[in-house]
């Protein structure tokens, strides 16, 4: 007997069951059929794309990356302009050799090294020209020297267009100048084959030098002063015309520059200040690098009464009669300032008026007559005679000094003027702040009748006026005469007592030149102006600043010298010396 209803419903669950499986069977089946094909039309879009990408987008990029593999390009170059003296001698010489790149540093190399290492396969060197600077350091400072470019620098305007590997003027005029002493490199392009080996030339553009330039600078001149300044450990000395051009500049501690640019197998002379780049960065405390002519900022001591004296003339507050009796010490209250004569040798010097002021650098005289003319008027008359701003002599680096005033005590140091303050200002002291070029600029601008001049180092410089009329006649005279006699005896600067020098050339007019008496025809007495100056710094253990400057012929100014010497005593008797050794090769030569 049939059971329908266990039989029905046994064939009901078997039909459904199997139903399901087809369909899913059928749905499986109709993805495969079409999976490959969107695969494959995918992969063919991507690898389109990509094709398109390398081939159109990034066609050029990849075809001069193409062409670089089989080609390299050698930087040549362009040697630097010359830098000469004002008779044509160069300063400066361009030498055959090569650069490399090591770990982002630019390294010089000589020329035999170089070769040296191209023999044993180093196909990476530049061709370049390395910097040689013959008279060391004679003339590091004001020459400079060349170096590779720093970070700061690439971010400057000046520097637009350079590389990081690029090397440009550090110091003094090579960095002055660089735009017009850097010239633009070359190229050689060469056919390379897989292992990077030069297989022939394709190709090259030829480096254009640098521009030559020459200037004030006396080659002998220059020399003589380094040699007059061979024992100083730290100090400068300026020569000058009496229109701006500086004949010699030197500043000690010196160092030469050619370690920075001769490549690592050059050794310096055994007389050298320094044997190594290193021990050159190192001297924190004598600072070779900084020029002090320009750079340094000191209290010009006595040198500094000639403004005073200006001023008191100028502003009619005294005149070629005004005098004090000079008492040794001036008391004000409980304090006193004494004059240096009365101080060393218990002296005084009696009557005193500007003349003889100058001649015998009273304090006493230039206490009262600061006193009289007053702080505001003293320093207006030193901003005239540039003092507190630069000059602009073109080299880099030019200190402004300090003209101090009421005003800016107060805001700086936070307490009024006083009268003490003035005295101290009016013999070169106290808050007084000078370099040497501007020593030398004051002094110029007495020796030519009151025009200061741009200080400058390029020749044929067209000569640009500072300010002009800071003296008239009457003021010139009596300040030029009190420097003439303090070159003579009676005076302070010893040194230069009868100054002689024997050259028949220089003529006899009876003024300026004038013979000497008892002595060979060949000898010449050549007339003098000239302050002295003694600047006390630091405590009571530390020697004072010592300060000459001077300018001569008298009446006829060919040239202004001017000597510091740091630490080192008085001015008579350190940078007295000095200054007669560098006049008497001038006159002598």
């Amino acid at each position: 007997m049939v059971k329908p209803g266990v039989a029905f419903g046994d064939f009901i669950i078997k039909e459904t069951t199997q139903k399901r499986g087809r369909d899913f069977g059928e749905h499986k089946e109709g993805i495969r059929n079409y999976f490959l094909p969107l695969f494959f039309a995918g992969l063919f879009l991507i690898l389109f794309a990509r094709l398109f990408f390398l081939q159109v987008v990034e066609g050029s990029y990849y075809r001069n990356l193409s062409d670089s593999n089989r080609t390299r390009t050698v930087v040549i170059h362009a040697p630097r302009g010359i830098i000469f003296d004002r008779n044509g001698v160069p300063l400066v010489y361009n030498t055959p050799g090569f650069r490399e790149t090591v770990n982002g540093k630019t390294v010089f190399l000589s020329q035999s090294t170089a070769l040296s290492m191209i023999a044993n396969g180093n196909n990476d060197l530049e061709v370049d020209s390395l910097r040689e600077y013959p008279y060391k350091e004679a003339f590091a400072q004001v020459v400079g020297y060349i170096g590779q470019i720093s970070q700061s620098e690439l971010s400057m305007p000046l520097y637009a267009g350079y590389g990081a590997n690029d090397v440009v003027g550090k110091e003094g005029l090579e960095q002055y100048y660089e735009s017009s002493l850097k010239g633009i490199d070359g190229k050689q392009l060469y056919e390379v084959d897989a292992t990077g080996k030069l297989v022939r030339k394709l190709g090259q553009g030829d480096p254009i030098p640098g521009k030559n330039i020459t200037t004030t600078l006396d080659l002998k001149l220059q020399l003589a002063v380094n040699e007059a300044m061979k024992d100083v450990k730290r100090g400068a000395a300026i020569v000058s015309s009496p229109k701006g051009e500086i004949l010699a500049m030197v500043s000690k501690p010196s160092f030469d520059p050619n370690l920075f640019t001769m490549g690592q197998s050059y050794r310096p002379a055994s007389n050298s200040s320094y044997f190594t780049v290193q021990s050159i960065l190192d001297d924190s405390q004598n600072q070779p690098l900084l020029n002090r002519s320009i750079s340094g900022v000191y209290p010009p001591g006595s040198t500094f009464k000639l403004i005073v004296a200006s001023a008191g003339l100028m502003y009619k507050i005294i005149d070629g009669n005004w005098q004090i009796k000079d008492t040794g010490i001036l008391r004000v209250g409980n304090f006193s300032f004494a004059n240096w004569f009365y101080t060393d040798y218990g002296g005084t010097d009696g009557e005193v008026n500007v003349v003889k002021g100058i001649q015998r650098s009273n304090d006493i005289f230039f206490y009262t007559l600061a006193g009289k003319v007053g702080v505001d008027k003293v320093s207006e008359m030193a901003k005239k005679f540039g003092l507190g701003a630069s000059l602009g002599i073109d080299l880099q680096g030019e200190a402004s000094g300090l003209v101090p005033t009421q005003e800016w005590k107060l805001k700086n140091i936070g307490e009024p003027w006083y009268l003490g303050d003035t005295y101290h200002y009016g013999i070169g002291q106290g808050y007084l702040l000078t370099t040497p070029l501007q020593v030398n600029g004051w002094t110029q601008a007495i020796a030519n009748g009151g025009t200061l001049y741009r200080p400058h180092l390029l020749k044929n410089e067209q000569p640009q006026i500072i300010s002009s009329n800071l003296l008239d006649t009457n003021a010139t005279n009596l300040i030029r005469e009190g420097m003439v006699e303090s070159c003579n005896p009676g005076g302070v600067a010893w040194p230069l007592f009868n100054f002689e020098v024997k050259n028949p050339n220089l003529k006899i007019d009876g003024k300026n030149i004038l013979p000497v008496a008892s002595a060979s025809s060949d000898m010449r007495h050549v007339v003098l102006a000239c302050k002295t100056g003694t600047a006390q710094v630091g405590g009571a253990t530390t020697l004072p600043e010592a300060w000459m400057t001077v300018f001569a012929p008298a009446y006829d100014p060919q040239i202004i010298v001017t000597v510091l010497v740091e630490n080192s005593g008085e001015g008579s008797n350190v940078a007295g010396p000095i200054a007669k050794q560098i006049l008497q090769y001038y006159f002598g030569k």
